[in-house]
């Protein structure tokens, strides 16, 4: 791994955060038994607290047990919602948990996953961690999840282009393989949002990975063996064609085990409706037997 591409990353991952939100990340990590919190998502953009933060929470290991353990060994991570008081503020947040070692695995494209580096070759910062061993292993782990990125957009890109074609391209793949839906040039508004940011990671990533690559005036061109094309090719394709298997199986998974899911469900319907609907114990237990009666008063309360 090479000293330019640590650089980025560490310099990155170290910028400034709010005091309410690296408290935050302290109260979620104490509450999961997290060493390290990466924060991610609009709100590391806007600074806007009145939303709900993304936080990525790292364990040591994984902390559940039963069927439940077996689940989150093959489908992580495990999601939660999460409210807190922050000095004035009132805080909340999405929380995903997996282990720190699954998550450097996960980075390194060692898994048919496509999740991590994906999100992780965009901006993230370290909000919180345990000790400066943790902060390295992040550190390379989230460079190991541009290196990964970068290797994938350089055969899913053009042949020659900007560099920014390259992310684009690889964004809208990972859309596709990952099943989720996106609306139309979702990856060109992720990449105006810091446009010199990933054309200056790309080149940097490449030559991390051992990727050689020529420049035309702003253009590159990564000069692949045809043995390396076809097998970054034959992994991409394997991960595209079981990527909507394994998340969906992960939307079911969520589905009964996301924590705190029926408050974090009636503060979105009340933020983008501005219809309050009570959260009761019954509801709270049963999220999903609670959602057809909640979306009826919605219905019947909202103007028409």
């Amino acid at each position: 791994m090479s000293d330019a591409l640590t650089a980025f990353v560490s310099r990155e991952l170290k910028a400034p955060l709010l005091a309410a939100t690296a408290d935050a990340a302290h109260q979620v990590a104490r509450r999961l038994g997290g060493v390290a919190v990466l924060f991610y998502g609009s709100i590391l953009r806007t600074g806007e607290l009145d939303g709900v933060l993304d936080f990525y929470v790292l364990t040591q290991e994984a902390r559940k047990s039963g069927l439940h353990a077996v689940a989150s060994r093959w489908l992580w991570p495990d999601v939660s919602f999460h409210e807190m008081r922050v000095g004035d503020f009132r805080l909340r947040a999405k929380v995903a948990t997996m282990p720190l070692a699954t998550f450097e695995q996960a980075a390194s494209g060692s898994m048919i996953d496509t999740t991590i580096w994906t999100r992780f070759v965009q901006p993230a910062a370290l909000a919180w961690t345990q000790n400066a061993d943790v902060e390295r292993r992040v550190v390379e782990a989230v460079s190991s999840a541009a290196m990964t990125a970068s290797r994938f957009a350089a055969v899913i890109g053009p042949v020659e282009g900007l560099p920014n074609e390259y992310w684009k391209a690889l964004f809208r793949e990972t859309y596709r393989a990952e099943l989720r839906v996106e609306p139309p040039g979702r990856e060109s508004q992720i990449l105006a949002h810091d446009p010199d940011r990933y054309a200056t990671l790309l080149p940097i990533a490449w030559v991390a990975g051992g990727i050689a690559f020529e420049r035309t005036g702003t253009a590159v061109m990564p000069n692949l063996t045809f043995g390396d094309t076809r097998h970054i090719l034959q992994s991409w394709m394997t991960r595209a064609r079981m990527g909507k298997a394994l998340n969906l199986a992960r939307l079911v998974k969520a589905t009964f085990s996301f924590e705190g899911a029926a408050r974090y469900g009636l503060w979105k319907i009340e933020r983008h409706t501005g219809i309050h609907i009570p959260l009761t114990p019954w509801r709270e237990r049963h999220p999903l037997l609670a959602a057809p009666a909640v979306l009826w008063r919605v219905f019947r309360s909202a103007p028409h």
